[in-house]
């Protein structure tokens, strides 16, 4: 009996945990986000409206368009790649929201032949 609760016990404990997700607050507006880039870490900036994605990191601008999946899910396809490796749309994924920011994860929409399929995560706070 002992052994069935102490089993028991944290199954019900992390079923009650649930994930805020408030995705449509966060499919519009102005984003910060932290990058490291050579191993220094970096702010990005973007913008984002229903159907395009205006990226400001490194001295740089560069425009993805958006098409949502649902509300928590959404493709970004840069609209002039200046590469194959930039012709690759991404799948971006809300886990979670706060207040003022969401926790996302992404990766290849479409998985390479013979190549393991990335998943990075990061956070996005809302400025505006």
């Amino acid at each position: 009996m002992k052994r069935t609760l102490i089993f028991l016990f944290p199954l019900l404990m992390t079923s009650c945990y649930n994930v805020t997700r408030s995705c449509n607050d966060y499919k519009t507006g102005t984003f910060e986000f932290t990058y490291n880039l050579n191993g220094q870490e970096k702010t990005g900036r973007f913008k984002r409206t229903e159907a395009l994605n205006i990226d400001y990191y490194d001295g740089k601008i560069d425009t993805s368009s958006v098409r949502w999946i649902n509300d928590c899910e959404f493709v970004l396809k840069k609209l002039n790649p200046k590469s194959n490796i930039e012709k690759d749309a991404i799948h971006m994924k809300i886990l979670s929201t706060t207040d003022s920011s969401y926790t996302f994860e992404y990766k290849l929409a479409i998985k390479k032949p013979n190549r393991p399929l990335v998943v990075e995560k990061g956070i996005a706070y809302k400025i505006d």
